[in-house]
């Protein structure tokens, strides 16, 4: 293999494998900025992964697998709103009972729709097409042809999020609800249903973002395929800063780390494989490391409202 077709292949394995982490990311953005702390990103990915396979199963449509997904993890956000606002729930062992939660959920559901351990079946993936016109372009072609539709959209809704959030009257509302949720109140903005909206457009997202990974690369669930990835993405977050696209380059930048691990071979160089396997992992802690003091959550971020508190 040539070094321009292993870099190509690497860019775009980047890309791919960045995009769940991307939805969950910009999930994980729109709770906290609104003050709820979501570490049940990656059970809301797990159950994404899994009813956007049972979606494409039951119907034969992928897209409504996607709809299915989306609508597993805004419920299962749903859930986390309630125990964290309205009760004023610990938002982590919120989030961590649903990450066991859905772990344990998925596995089961396998068992009784699909008469079996360990996975699905095999179902209809979302279908990825470009014109032969394009792919016959040299290094574009080929990197284009390697990617797929949820690459496309997490890009897209990147720069949209970071709009609503910066650029927008709505915007304004999620960031004053985060920081001073008081001053919100005294000026008539209802702190409760923003944060309810925001905690289940994480949801949404992060169930997307598993969609992504099970029908968006290998249309199958398996058990343990989303592997951390939410705890990844939130680090990701963090790393950048809470804002759309610095959470997309730091997920592009862990997703590299991804990439080199499976084109390891291909690089020819005499190192373990287990290597490669730790490099995402050692670059989530070397970020949360080496920047955590370095950026500002929210004020009021994973501290429950009280209505009418000064």
């Amino acid at each position: 293999m040539d070094k321009v077709t292993l870099i190509i292949i690497i860019l775009a394995s980047t890309l791919r494998m960045a995009t769940p982490l991307i939805f969950a990311g910009l999930g994980g953005v729109f709770s906290e900025k609104s003050g709820v702390v979501n570490i049940g990103l990656d059970g809301m990915m797990t159950i994404g992964a899994f009813f956007a396979v049972f979606g494409s199963y039951a119907t034969g449509s992928p897209l409504m697998g996607i709809l299915f997904a989306a609508i597993a993890g805004g419920l299962l956000a749903l859930i986390h709103a309630f125990l964290s606002i309205t009760l004023k729930a610990d938002q982590i062992i919120s989030g961590t009972a649903i990450n066991l939660f859905s772990t344990a959920f998925a596995s089961f559901l396998i068992f009784k729709i699909f008469k079996k351990g360990g996975q699905t079946d095999i179902v209809t993936g979302l279908p990825y097409a470009i014109p032969a016109a394009v792919k016959g372009i040299p290094v574009i072609g080929p990197f284009l042809a390697g990617l797929n539709w949820f690459v496309v959209l997490a890009i897209v809704l990147v720069f949209v999020a970071n709009f609503v959030l910066f650029k927008t009257p709505i915007g304004l509302r999620i960031r004053a609800v985060g920081e001073h949720p008081s001053a919100a109140d005294t000026l008539g903005i209802n702190v409760y249903k923003v944060r309810y909206s925001c905690v289940i457009l994480s949801g949404i997202l992060a169930g997307i973002g598993g969609a992504a990974l099970s029908i968006g690369m290998t249309p199958v669930y398996k058990e343990g395929m989303v592997a951390g990835r939410g705890f990844i993405a939130l680090a990701a977050m963090i790393f950048g800063n809470w804002k759309p696209k610095g959470t997309m380059w730091a997920c592009l930048l862990f997703a590299f780390g991804n990439a080199l691990e499976i084109n390891a071979q291909s690089l020819s160089l005499n190192i373990p494989t287990e290597i490669y396997s730790m490099i995402p992992y050692i670059l989530t802690m070397l970020a949360l490391a080496g920047f955590v003091g370095k950026t500002t959550a929210p004020a009021a971020d994973g501290v429950p409202y009280e209505k009418g508190q000064r």
